[in-house]
Protein backbone atom coordinates (compact mmCIF):
# COMPACT_ATOMS: atom_id res chain seq x y z
CA UNK A 1 0.00 0.00 0.00
CA UNK A 2 1.89 3.09 -0.80
CA UNK A 3 1.82 5.67 1.87
CA UNK A 4 4.50 8.07 0.06
CA UNK A 5 2.05 11.41 0.48
CA UNK A 6 1.64 10.75 4.11
CA UNK A 7 5.59 10.30 4.41
CA UNK A 8 6.19 13.72 2.75
CA UNK A 9 3.95 15.45 5.22
CA UNK A 10 5.66 14.11 7.90
CA UNK A 11 8.76 15.28 7.02
CA UNK A 12 7.50 18.46 5.94
CA UNK A 13 5.57 18.15 9.35
CA UNK A 14 8.35 17.62 11.47
CA UNK A 15 9.90 20.97 10.53
CA UNK A 16 7.11 23.19 12.12
CA UNK A 17 4.95 20.82 14.57
CA UNK A 18 6.91 19.45 17.61
CA UNK A 19 7.34 15.75 16.26
CA UNK A 20 5.43 16.15 13.11
CA UNK A 21 2.22 15.96 15.43
CA UNK A 22 -0.37 18.11 17.55
CA UNK A 23 -0.93 15.59 19.94
CA UNK A 24 1.28 12.16 21.18
CA UNK A 25 -0.98 9.62 20.71
CA UNK A 26 -1.20 10.38 16.65
CA UNK A 27 2.56 9.34 16.16
CA UNK A 28 3.68 5.85 15.46
CA UNK A 29 6.09 6.27 18.73
CA UNK A 30 4.62 2.71 20.19
CA UNK A 31 4.94 0.77 16.62
CA UNK A 32 7.64 2.50 14.38
CA UNK A 33 7.32 3.87 10.88
CA UNK A 34 5.86 7.20 10.49
CA UNK A 35 2.01 8.56 10.99
CA UNK A 36 -0.67 8.43 8.50
CA UNK A 37 -2.49 11.98 7.14
CA UNK A 38 -6.06 11.87 6.41
CA UNK A 39 -7.90 14.15 4.36
CA UNK A 40 -11.37 12.61 4.55
CA UNK A 41 -13.40 10.61 6.04
CA UNK A 42 -17.00 8.49 5.12
CA UNK A 43 -19.14 6.64 7.21
CA UNK A 44 -16.98 3.45 8.41
CA UNK A 45 -14.25 4.41 6.75
CA UNK A 46 -10.62 6.79 6.46
CA UNK A 47 -8.76 8.30 3.32
CA UNK A 48 -5.47 8.92 3.62
CA UNK A 49 -3.16 11.23 1.54
CA UNK A 50 -2.61 8.60 -1.03
CA UNK A 51 -6.64 7.98 -1.49
CA UNK A 52 -6.13 4.65 0.69
CA UNK A 53 -9.43 3.56 2.50
CA UNK A 54 -9.65 2.27 5.49
CA UNK A 55 -11.73 0.74 8.19
CA UNK A 56 -11.74 3.19 10.84
CA UNK A 57 -11.49 1.49 14.48
CA UNK A 58 -10.02 4.74 16.22
CA UNK A 59 -12.80 7.02 15.03
CA UNK A 60 -11.45 10.60 15.98
CA UNK A 61 -10.56 8.72 19.38
CA UNK A 62 -14.05 7.96 19.95
CA UNK A 63 -16.52 11.03 19.68
CA UNK A 64 -17.65 9.40 16.15
CA UNK A 65 -20.35 7.02 16.82
CA UNK A 66 -22.35 7.86 13.91
CA UNK A 67 -19.24 7.13 11.76
CA UNK A 68 -17.54 9.87 9.77
CA UNK A 69 -19.58 12.87 8.00
CA UNK A 70 -22.71 11.40 9.20
CA UNK A 71 -25.97 13.27 7.09
CA UNK A 72 -27.85 15.01 10.51
CA UNK A 73 -24.76 15.62 12.03
CA UNK A 74 -23.17 17.71 9.27
CA UNK A 75 -26.48 19.49 8.38
CA UNK A 76 -26.86 21.06 11.85
CA UNK A 77 -23.27 22.13 12.00
CA UNK A 78 -24.00 23.70 8.23
CA UNK A 79 -27.48 25.54 9.29
CA UNK A 80 -25.27 26.94 12.47
CA UNK A 81 -22.86 28.33 10.48
CA UNK A 82 -25.47 30.04 8.64
CA UNK A 83 -26.33 32.42 11.67
CA UNK A 84 -22.85 32.67 13.44
CA UNK A 85 -19.97 30.75 14.70
CA UNK A 86 -19.42 32.09 18.24
CA UNK A 87 -20.88 34.53 19.74
CA UNK A 88 -19.15 34.62 23.53
CA UNK A 89 -22.76 34.78 25.12
CA UNK A 90 -25.48 32.39 26.22
CA UNK A 91 -27.71 30.38 23.29
CA UNK A 92 -31.08 28.79 23.74
CA UNK A 93 -29.18 26.00 22.17
CA UNK A 94 -27.29 25.70 24.89
CA UNK A 95 -29.98 25.23 27.44
CA UNK A 96 -31.49 22.46 25.37
CA UNK A 97 -28.23 21.31 25.25
CA UNK A 98 -27.41 20.79 29.25
CA UNK A 99 -31.13 19.84 29.99
CA UNK A 100 -30.98 17.29 27.21
CA UNK A 101 -27.69 15.94 29.42
CA UNK A 102 -28.97 16.22 32.71
CA UNK A 103 -32.48 14.00 31.72
CA UNK A 104 -30.21 11.26 30.45
CA UNK A 105 -26.86 11.35 32.96
CA UNK A 106 -29.02 10.65 36.37
CA UNK A 107 -26.70 11.96 38.30
CA UNK A 108 -26.21 15.22 36.54
CA UNK A 109 -28.61 17.92 37.53
CA UNK A 110 -27.24 20.76 36.36
CA UNK A 111 -24.11 20.88 33.95
CA UNK A 112 -21.19 23.31 32.92
CA UNK A 113 -20.11 23.46 29.51
CA UNK A 114 -16.26 23.57 28.23
CA UNK A 115 -14.43 23.17 25.20
CA UNK A 116 -12.29 19.93 25.90
CA UNK A 117 -12.34 16.81 28.61
CA UNK A 118 -8.81 17.95 29.98
CA UNK A 119 -10.31 21.53 30.92
CA UNK A 120 -13.50 18.94 32.21
CA UNK A 121 -11.57 17.03 34.50
CA UNK A 122 -9.47 20.04 35.60
CA UNK A 123 -12.66 21.83 36.36
CA UNK A 124 -14.44 18.65 38.26
CA UNK A 125 -11.63 18.85 40.68
CA UNK A 126 -11.00 21.85 41.76
CA UNK A 127 -15.17 21.81 42.21
CA UNK A 128 -14.61 19.20 44.24
CA UNK A 129 -11.82 20.94 46.74
CA UNK A 130 -13.66 23.93 46.84
CA UNK A 131 -16.96 21.87 48.09
CA UNK A 132 -14.99 19.62 50.52
CA UNK A 133 -12.11 22.41 51.53
CA UNK A 134 -9.55 19.66 51.07
CA UNK A 135 -6.53 18.93 48.97
CA UNK A 136 -6.06 15.87 48.17
CA UNK A 137 -6.69 13.39 44.93
CA UNK A 138 -7.18 10.11 44.74
CA UNK A 139 -6.60 8.61 41.10
CA UNK A 140 -5.79 5.07 40.03
CA UNK A 141 -2.98 3.55 37.93
CA UNK A 142 -3.28 3.72 34.53
CA UNK A 143 -6.41 5.91 33.97
CA UNK A 144 -5.57 9.15 32.44
CA UNK A 145 -7.69 12.23 32.96
CA UNK A 146 -6.17 14.98 30.24
CA UNK A 147 -2.89 16.77 31.12
CA UNK A 148 -3.42 18.23 34.10
CA UNK A 149 -0.78 18.82 35.96
CA UNK A 150 -1.45 17.07 39.14
CA UNK A 151 -2.90 14.50 37.26
CA UNK A 152 -0.07 13.39 35.14
CA UNK A 153 1.25 10.52 37.70
CA UNK A 154 1.24 7.05 36.07
CA UNK A 155 -1.59 8.19 33.52
CA UNK A 156 -1.89 5.96 30.93
CA UNK A 157 -2.29 6.10 26.87
CA UNK A 158 -0.34 8.05 25.31
CA UNK A 159 1.71 8.57 28.57
CA UNK A 160 2.30 5.12 28.37
CA UNK A 161 2.83 4.61 24.85
CA UNK A 162 5.95 7.12 24.65
CA UNK A 163 7.38 5.11 27.96
CA UNK A 164 7.19 8.49 29.92
CA UNK A 165 4.49 7.88 32.78
CA UNK A 166 5.10 11.27 34.14
CA UNK A 167 6.07 14.43 32.67
CA UNK A 168 9.02 17.15 32.48
CA UNK A 169 7.66 20.79 33.70
CA UNK A 170 5.27 19.66 36.83
CA UNK A 171 6.11 20.53 39.95
CA UNK A 172 6.47 18.10 42.85
CA UNK A 173 4.08 20.32 44.86
CA UNK A 174 2.10 19.87 42.75
CA UNK A 175 1.54 15.88 42.53
CA UNK A 176 2.39 15.37 46.05
CA UNK A 177 -1.19 16.26 46.59
CA UNK A 178 -2.31 13.59 44.26
CA UNK A 179 -2.34 9.76 45.28
CA UNK A 180 -2.65 6.56 42.96
CA UNK A 181 -4.32 3.42 43.74
CA UNK A 182 -4.34 0.32 41.67
CA UNK A 183 -7.43 -0.24 39.30
CA UNK A 184 -9.71 -2.86 40.22
CA UNK A 185 -8.26 -3.50 43.99
CA UNK A 186 -10.67 -2.83 46.32
CA UNK A 187 -8.62 -3.41 49.75
CA UNK A 188 -6.34 -1.05 48.49
CA UNK A 189 -8.95 1.64 48.74
CA UNK A 190 -10.42 0.65 51.82
CA UNK A 191 -7.30 0.63 53.35
CA UNK A 192 -6.08 3.84 52.03
CA UNK A 193 -9.00 5.70 53.26
CA UNK A 194 -9.36 4.10 56.58
CA UNK A 195 -5.91 6.38 57.19
CA UNK A 196 -6.52 9.38 54.93
CA UNK A 197 -10.31 9.87 54.27
CA UNK A 198 -11.06 13.02 56.35
CA UNK A 199 -8.21 14.61 53.52
CA UNK A 200 -9.41 13.43 50.52
CA UNK A 201 -11.64 15.48 48.61
CA UNK A 202 -12.62 13.70 45.69
CA UNK A 203 -11.65 10.71 43.88
CA UNK A 204 -11.61 10.28 40.13
CA UNK A 205 -11.99 7.20 37.99
CA UNK A 206 -12.65 6.29 34.49
CA UNK A 207 -15.54 3.73 35.42
CA UNK A 208 -14.39 1.57 32.56
CA UNK A 209 -10.66 2.49 31.86
CA UNK A 210 -10.06 3.46 28.33
CA UNK A 211 -6.17 4.85 28.43
CA UNK A 212 -4.75 1.55 29.62
CA UNK A 213 -6.73 -0.09 26.54
CA UNK A 214 -9.92 -1.00 27.60
CA UNK A 215 -10.24 -2.75 30.75
CA UNK A 216 -13.81 -3.24 33.07
CA UNK A 217 -14.61 -2.71 36.49
CA UNK A 218 -14.71 -5.66 38.74
CA UNK A 219 -18.10 -5.69 40.30
CA UNK A 220 -17.31 -4.62 43.23
CA UNK A 221 -14.52 -1.69 42.47
CA UNK A 222 -17.25 1.23 41.41
CA UNK A 223 -19.71 0.42 44.93
CA UNK A 224 -16.55 0.69 47.13
CA UNK A 225 -15.28 3.85 45.72
CA UNK A 226 -19.27 4.90 46.42
CA UNK A 227 -19.24 3.71 49.87
CA UNK A 228 -15.77 4.73 50.96
CA UNK A 229 -16.55 8.61 49.29
CA UNK A 230 -19.81 8.44 51.27
CA UNK A 231 -18.53 7.26 54.29
CA UNK A 232 -15.96 9.87 54.28
CA UNK A 233 -17.57 13.10 52.79
CA UNK A 234 -15.22 13.05 49.66
CA UNK A 235 -16.49 13.21 46.27
CA UNK A 236 -16.67 10.60 44.07
CA UNK A 237 -16.24 12.04 40.05
CA UNK A 238 -16.73 9.47 36.86
CA UNK A 239 -14.41 10.28 34.27
CA UNK A 240 -16.66 9.42 31.64
CA UNK A 241 -15.12 11.65 28.67
CA UNK A 242 -15.00 8.67 26.34
CA UNK A 243 -17.66 6.14 28.16
CA UNK A 244 -20.21 8.87 28.36
CA UNK A 245 -22.59 8.17 25.34
CA UNK A 246 -20.19 5.59 23.85
CA UNK A 247 -20.86 2.43 26.10
CA UNK A 248 -25.12 3.27 26.83
CA UNK A 249 -27.38 6.41 26.81
CA UNK A 250 -26.85 7.46 30.46
CA UNK A 251 -23.14 6.37 30.10
CA UNK A 252 -21.23 3.67 32.30
CA UNK A 253 -22.66 5.07 35.54
CA UNK A 254 -26.37 3.27 34.16
CA UNK A 255 -24.72 0.29 33.22
CA UNK A 256 -22.87 -0.37 36.64
CA UNK A 257 -25.66 1.25 38.47
CA UNK A 258 -22.77 3.28 40.59
CA UNK A 259 -23.85 7.23 40.95
CA UNK A 260 -20.77 9.66 41.14
CA UNK A 261 -21.11 12.93 42.73
CA UNK A 262 -19.51 14.78 39.30
CA UNK A 263 -19.70 13.69 35.98
CA UNK A 264 -17.01 15.03 33.10
CA UNK A 265 -17.79 14.70 29.73
CA UNK A 266 -16.61 15.04 26.34
CA UNK A 267 -16.14 13.84 22.90
CA UNK A 268 -19.67 11.68 21.84
CA UNK A 269 -21.65 15.11 23.05
CA UNK A 270 -19.93 17.57 20.55
CA UNK A 271 -20.32 15.00 17.67
CA UNK A 272 -17.32 15.41 16.41
CA UNK A 273 -16.31 18.91 17.32
CA UNK A 274 -14.24 20.16 20.15
CA UNK A 275 -16.75 19.96 23.62
CA UNK A 276 -16.41 18.88 26.92
CA UNK A 277 -18.97 19.05 30.18
CA UNK A 278 -18.55 18.83 33.95
CA UNK A 279 -21.61 18.17 36.02
CA UNK A 280 -23.23 16.57 38.74
CA UNK A 281 -25.04 17.29 41.99
CA UNK A 282 -26.77 20.83 42.45
CA UNK A 283 -25.41 21.91 45.60
CA UNK A 284 -22.08 21.29 44.54
CA UNK A 285 -22.28 22.66 41.68
CA UNK A 286 -23.84 25.84 42.83
CA UNK A 287 -20.00 26.53 44.56
CA UNK A 288 -19.04 27.38 40.18
CA UNK A 289 -18.76 30.74 39.80
CA UNK A 290 -20.86 33.13 39.26
CA UNK A 291 -22.83 31.80 42.04
CA UNK A 292 -20.35 30.71 43.70
CA UNK A 293 -17.01 31.10 44.75
CA UNK A 294 -14.70 28.53 42.83
CA UNK A 295 -13.52 30.04 39.82
CA UNK A 296 -14.21 29.02 36.27
CA UNK A 297 -14.57 30.17 32.88
CA UNK A 298 -13.80 30.15 28.81
CA UNK A 299 -14.23 31.93 25.86
CA UNK A 300 -15.17 29.42 23.56
CA UNK A 301 -17.91 27.39 26.34
CA UNK A 302 -20.85 26.44 24.42
CA UNK A 303 -19.74 26.74 21.05
CA UNK A 304 -22.73 27.58 19.09
CA UNK A 305 -21.35 24.75 15.98
CA UNK A 306 -20.05 22.12 18.60
CA UNK A 307 -23.63 22.28 20.72
CA UNK A 308 -25.59 22.00 17.53
CA UNK A 309 -23.62 18.65 15.86
CA UNK A 310 -23.98 17.49 19.68
CA UNK A 311 -27.88 17.62 19.97
CA UNK A 312 -27.88 16.19 16.96
CA UNK A 313 -25.64 13.36 18.39
CA UNK A 314 -27.97 12.64 20.94
CA UNK A 315 -30.62 12.58 19.27
CA UNK A 316 -29.65 10.10 16.86
CA UNK A 317 -28.02 7.93 20.14
CA UNK A 318 -31.42 7.85 21.57
CA UNK A 319 -33.37 5.90 19.41
CA UNK A 320 -34.60 2.98 20.14
CA UNK A 321 -31.95 0.05 20.12
CA UNK A 322 -29.29 2.11 18.85
CA UNK A 323 -26.81 0.52 22.28
CA UNK A 324 -28.20 -3.13 21.51
CA UNK A 325 -27.30 -3.11 17.84
CA UNK A 326 -23.99 -1.19 18.45
CA UNK A 327 -22.94 -3.79 20.98
CA UNK A 328 -24.04 -6.71 19.21
CA UNK A 329 -21.61 -5.36 16.07
CA UNK A 330 -19.01 -4.95 18.88
CA UNK A 331 -19.60 -8.95 19.91
CA UNK A 332 -19.31 -10.14 16.57
CA UNK A 333 -16.18 -8.68 15.61
CA UNK A 334 -14.63 -9.57 18.59
CA UNK A 335 -15.65 -13.15 19.06
CA UNK A 336 -14.45 -13.31 14.92
CA UNK A 337 -10.78 -11.84 16.20
CA UNK A 338 -10.58 -13.95 19.09
CA UNK A 339 -11.55 -17.44 17.15
CA UNK A 340 -9.03 -16.44 14.20
CA UNK A 341 -6.28 -15.98 17.13
CA UNK A 342 -7.07 -19.05 18.45
CA UNK A 343 -6.60 -20.69 15.33
CA UNK A 344 -3.09 -18.99 14.69
CA UNK A 345 -2.13 -20.14 18.32
CA UNK A 346 -1.67 -16.54 19.26
CA UNK A 347 -2.38 -15.87 22.98
CA UNK A 348 -5.00 -13.13 22.70
CA UNK A 349 -8.01 -11.79 24.74
CA UNK A 350 -11.14 -9.40 24.32
CA UNK A 351 -13.02 -6.93 26.99
CA UNK A 352 -15.67 -5.03 25.32
CA UNK A 353 -18.50 -2.55 26.46
CA UNK A 354 -21.32 -1.57 24.17
CA UNK A 355 -19.33 -0.14 20.97
CA UNK A 356 -15.97 0.36 23.33
CA UNK A 357 -13.35 -2.66 22.84
CA UNK A 358 -9.88 -3.39 23.53
CA UNK A 359 -7.73 -6.34 22.51
CA UNK A 360 -4.93 -7.90 24.55
CA UNK A 361 -1.83 -10.01 23.58
CA UNK A 362 -1.67 -12.10 26.67
CA UNK A 363 -2.51 -15.85 27.78
CA UNK A 364 -4.79 -14.11 30.61
CA UNK A 365 -8.11 -15.28 30.22
CA UNK A 366 -9.48 -11.53 31.13
CA UNK A 367 -7.51 -8.74 31.81
CA UNK A 368 -8.18 -6.81 34.69
CA UNK A 369 -5.00 -4.85 36.02
CA UNK A 370 -2.84 -2.49 35.05
CA UNK A 371 -0.15 -4.86 35.46
CA UNK A 372 -1.50 -7.46 32.99
CA UNK A 373 -1.92 -4.62 30.05
CA UNK A 374 1.39 -4.03 31.02
CA UNK A 375 2.57 -8.06 30.60
CA UNK A 376 1.06 -8.27 26.94
CA UNK A 377 3.31 -8.94 24.31
CA UNK A 378 3.87 -5.68 22.55
CA UNK A 379 6.24 -7.12 20.10
CA UNK A 380 2.91 -9.09 18.35
CA UNK A 381 0.84 -5.76 19.18
CA UNK A 382 3.35 -4.45 16.69
CA UNK A 383 3.16 -7.01 13.99
CA UNK A 384 -0.93 -6.68 14.14
CA UNK A 385 -0.82 -3.18 13.49
CA UNK A 386 1.00 -3.17 10.49
CA UNK A 387 -0.88 -6.05 9.21
CA UNK A 388 -4.21 -4.72 9.34
CA UNK A 389 -2.61 -1.30 8.19
CA UNK A 390 -1.33 -2.71 4.99
CA UNK A 391 -4.87 -4.59 4.62
CA UNK A 392 -6.76 -1.74 5.29
CA UNK A 393 -7.62 -1.68 8.68
CA UNK A 394 -6.58 1.64 10.73
CA UNK A 395 -6.35 0.79 14.60
CA UNK A 396 -4.80 3.13 17.12
CA UNK A 397 -1.29 2.82 16.67
CA UNK A 398 -0.69 1.93 20.77
CA UNK A 399 -1.22 -1.01 22.62
CA UNK A 400 -2.84 1.13 25.20
CA UNK A 401 -5.79 2.73 23.66
CA UNK A 402 -9.36 1.02 23.37
CA UNK A 403 -11.06 0.96 19.69
CA UNK A 404 -14.41 1.95 18.79
CA UNK A 405 -16.75 0.60 16.51
CA UNK A 406 -19.41 2.86 14.43
CA UNK A 407 -23.11 2.60 13.71
CA UNK A 408 -22.02 3.21 10.04
CA UNK A 409 -19.80 -0.36 10.13
CA UNK A 410 -21.79 -2.89 9.03
CA UNK A 411 -21.05 -7.04 8.23
CA UNK A 412 -19.07 -5.91 4.90
CA UNK A 413 -16.46 -4.00 7.21
CA UNK A 414 -16.24 -6.48 10.06
CA UNK A 415 -15.25 -9.11 7.25
CA UNK A 416 -12.56 -7.08 5.63
CA UNK A 417 -11.56 -6.78 9.32
CA UNK A 418 -11.43 -10.12 9.88
CA UNK A 419 -9.91 -11.40 6.60
CA UNK A 420 -7.15 -8.45 7.42
CA UNK A 421 -6.88 -10.16 11.20
CA UNK A 422 -6.69 -13.35 9.72
CA UNK A 423 -3.27 -12.71 8.10
CA UNK A 424 -1.86 -10.42 11.07
CA UNK A 425 -2.13 -12.89 13.44
CA UNK A 426 -0.27 -15.36 10.66
CA UNK A 427 2.52 -12.78 10.29
CA UNK A 428 3.17 -12.92 13.97
CA UNK A 429 4.12 -16.43 13.65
Amino acid sequence: MNQNQSKALYEQAVQYIPGGVNSPVRAFKGVGGNPLFFKGGEGAYLIDADNNRYVDYVGAWGPLILGHSHQKVIAAIETQLQTGIGYGASTEAEVKFAKKICNLVHSIEQVRLVTSGTEATMSAIRLARGYTQRDIVVKFEGCYHGHVDGLLVKAGSGALTLGEPDSMGVPKAYTDLTHVLPYNDVTAVEEFFAVHGSEVACVIVEPVAGNMNCVLPIPEFLESLREQCTLHGAVLIFDEVMTGFRVALGGAQSIFGVLPDLTTLGKVIGGGLPIGAFGGRKEIMEKIAPIGAVYQAGTLSGSPLAVAAGIAMLEIVSETNFYTELSAKTETLLTGLEERATAAGIPFTTNQLGGMFGCFFSDEEKVSMFSQVMASNMGHFQSYFHTMLQNGVYIAPSAFEAGFISAAHGDEEITTTLDAAEQAFSAIN
